[in-house]
């Protein structure tokens, strides 16, 4: 069966930097967009950023375009995400999601086929 692990999460101070990794198994990762999502306490879960399967085209929500940037390895079915810069409104649970869909940018989170747990990220001021 697919699954979608995150790791890298944790504890950071404000300005601080976290490189988090999500690691699949169980699907032909090249043909899948992968995205990031995140969920603050009490917030429904907001799209973070995503990267095309294709060429490798990404997107990001305004809220964190210049301070993170996602990537990927399909040698090693892994997308990433290195976050810098981070703020206190940046703590969240965040999560990793695979989409089949073709569109050429993939934000909505009904679009995403498959889910991992979730990493808590928590940036302290």
């Amino acid at each position: 069966q697919v699954q979608l692990v995150e790791s890298g999460g944790g504890l950071v101070q404000a300005g601080g930097s976290l490189r988090l990794s999500c690691a699949a198994s169980g699907l032909t990762f090249s043909t899948y967009t992968m995205g990031w999502f995140r969920q603050a306490p009490g917030k429904e879960r907001e799209f973070v950023s995503t990267i095309n399967w294709r060429a490798g085209s990404t997107y990001y929500a305004d809220s964190v375009k210049g301070r993170f940037t996602i990537s990927r390895d399909n040698a090693k079915n892994t997308v990433y995400l290195q976050m810098n810069n981070l703020k206190p409104e940046d703590t969240a649970v965040y999560y990793c999601a695979a989409s089949a869909s073709p569109d050429r940018v993939v934000r909505r989170l009904e679009k995403y086929d498959y889910w991992g747990q979730g990493t808590q990220v928590t940036v302290s001021s």
